[in-house]
């Protein structure tokens, strides 16, 4: 059989033990910040939250893309507008502009 006699003081074994109470004190204080009701609401909103900017980032560059396509269409090379494209997009504009304000007139 092995040897299991203990060596240490009774001081030493005192140590230990207050050690000990000391950790399990700190682990029970964290514990219990941890299952606290607005610890578990606030890592829930920061989950939220950071759900959310993730989102709000991905539908930004989704919309800066789509910017970019847009410009690319009635811009050339050298950033000068496209008359060719330009002329066309603005007189639709403006006749469903037209469109719209006479529907409303004789609405009245």
């Amino acid at each position: 059989m092995a040897d299991t006699a203990d060596t240490r003081t009774p001081a030493q074994i005192e140590a230990d033990i207050k050690r000990r109470r000391e950790v399990l004190a700190e682990t029970l204080d964290e514990i219990g910040v941890r299952v606290h009701p607005k610890t578990i609401v606030g890592d829930a909103k920061a989950k939220a939250v950071a759900h959310v900017d993730h989102t709000m980032g991905r539908a930004y560059v989704q919309v800066n893309r789509m910017v970019s396509d847009v410009r690319a269409q009635f811009a050339d090379e050298h950033g000068r507008l496209r008359m060719d494209r330009v002329v066309p997009v603005a007189l639709v504009v403006v006749g469903v502009g037209g469109l719209i304000a006479l529907s409303r007139r004789r609405g009245r």
